[in-house]
């Protein structure tokens, strides 16, 4: 498992999905999640620390883990299945280790409440982290077919093009409710 923390929720401007950009803690390397407009706004309220006047859906769940004795261990993305994650929240109840099955978004919502670590395990990175060069600027995975290396230079920079044009087509949730 690979510890990562949340460096960011996204919207893109052009679809108006959210994204939730995972980074792992000892390595460069970035995780990209799709997710749901309410859980979007939930990670990014938290992020920013505002809070509401009443709780939030994540808010509740980490006061009734609380009132019952339960503390949240760590949060696991622990596979990716057809395009879709896969996550468990770690329990210590009274010393009883429990795993819930829960979606990837809820559960980074949870764990920035709770300040719990998050990790993902190496095989979903493996299949959709973005690894980082020294520039800083995040490259595509390799395509899987073989290459020269110069084809592969020019293939690399061709995708960087488009992977930055994607990045910079989103933009960060720093308002609430933004639409």
């Amino acid at each position: 498992m690979v510890e990562m923390t949340v460096e960011s929720v996204r919207i893109s401007l052009a679809t108006q999905q959210r994204v939730v950009i995972l980074k792992a803690v000892d390595q460069e390397r970035y995780l990209f999640i799709w997710i749901a407009h309410a859980e979007a706004y939930a990670i990014a309220v938290e992020l920013q620390g505002a809070t509401s006047e009443r709780p939030l859906t994540h808010d509740l769940l980490k006061n009734v883990i609380r009132e019952l004795g339960a503390t949240l261990v760590s949060v696991e993305i622990s596979d990716l299945v057809d395009e879709i994650f896969y996550a468990r929240l770690i329990l210590d109840v009274a010393g009883r280790h429990v795993e819930i099955d829960s979606r990837p978004s809820d559960a980074i919502a949870l764990a920035v409440r709770t300040k719990t670590p998050i990790y993902v395990d190496e095989s979903v990175l493996e299949r959709a982290g973005v690894p980082i060069e020294q520039s800083e600027e995040p490259q595509p995975p390799s395509l899987l077919r073989e290459r020269d290396e110069e084809s592969e230079e020019e293939d690399e920079d061709d995708n960087l093009s488009a992977y930055r044009d994607f990045i910079n087509s989103l933009d960060v949730l720093d308002e609430f409710g933004k639409d």
